[in-house]
C-alpha cells in the first residue's frame, strides 16, 4: 500500500480499519507496523498511535543518493535480453497505458516498476529486496507533491529513451540519461518538500 500510494505522508492508520481491510489478526497487523517502523516507512507514538512517515530533506537527499549509486552501476551492465530489460519494456507499456487513462497514481507504480527492473539489471536479489525499501520511502516523498500527473507525465517518454538506448546496446548513454533524470526527479521532489512545509 506503501508502494502504490494508497497511503499518504502523516496519514493516521487505523489499526482495526486495515485489519479487516487486509483480513488479517491485529497481532499480526501490530507485527508488519513494528517492522515498518523500525525501517522508517511508520512512525508510532505513544497515545497516538501509528501514521505513515513523512519525509524530511536529509532522507529526500540519502534516498536519491542511494538510487544514483545503485542505479546507474546497475543500468550500466543492461543489455538487451536480460530478463530486467523486459521488465523494463513491460513497465514502459504499462506506464503509457495509465497515461492514456489519464491515471497518474498507476503511472507512478509503472516507474516505481520500471525503476525495479533497472536495478534488476544488477543480478543482485539482495539489492532487488534493498530497493523495495527504498521504493516505499521514495513513494512517501512522492505523496508531499500532490500533484501526480505534474510529478509523473514527463518519465514516461523518458524511460522509453532509456530503454531504446539498453534494446539498442547502448548502456552508456542510458546511463547518461538515467543521471539526468535522477538529478531532475530529485530537485522536483525537493521542491514539493519545501512546498509541503510552507503550507
Amino acid at each position: 500500500m506503501l508502494v502504490e500510494g494508497e497511503l499518504a505522508p502523516g496519514q493516521r492508520l487505523s489499526e482495526a480499519a486495515l485489519a479487516e481491510t487486509l483480513q488479517i489478526s491485529r497481532n499480526t497487523l501490530r507485527e508488519a507496523f513494528r517492522v515498518l517502523t523500525r525501517e522508517g516507512l511508520l512512525k508510532h507514538e505513544p497515545n497516538r498511535g501509528v501514521t505513515v512517515a513523512e519525509p524530511d530533506m536529509a532522507s529526500i537527499i540519502d534516498i536519491y543518493r542511494v538510487r544514483r549509486f545503485i542505479e546507474c552501476k546497475a543500468i550500466a551492465q543492461g543489455y538487451p535480453l536480460h530478463p530486467g530489460a523486459l521488465h523494463m519494456r513491460e513497465a514502459v507499456e504499462v506506464g503509457k497505458r495509465a497515461r492514456e487513462a489519464r491515471d497518474w497514481m498507476a503511472v507512478g507504480t509503472a516507474n516505481m516498476m520500471f525503476h525495479k527492473a533497472i536495478v534488476e539489471l544488477a543480478d543482485s536479489p539482495r539489492l532487488v529486496v534493498f530497493y523495495g525499501q527504498i521504493s516505499a520511502e521514495l513513494r512517501l516523498a512522492f505523496g508531499l507533491l500532490g500533484d501526480p500527473e505534474f510529478l509523473h507525465m514527463p518519465y514516461v517518454d523518458m524511460n522509453a529513451s532509456i530503454l531504446r538506448c539498453i534494446e539498442e546496446g547502448r548502456p552508456e548513454e542510458a546511463t547518461q540519461m538515467l543521471e539526468a533524470y535522477l538529478v531532475q526527479s530529485e530537485r522536483t521532489v525537493l521542491a514539493a518538500y519545501e512546498r509541503s512545509r510552507k503550507r
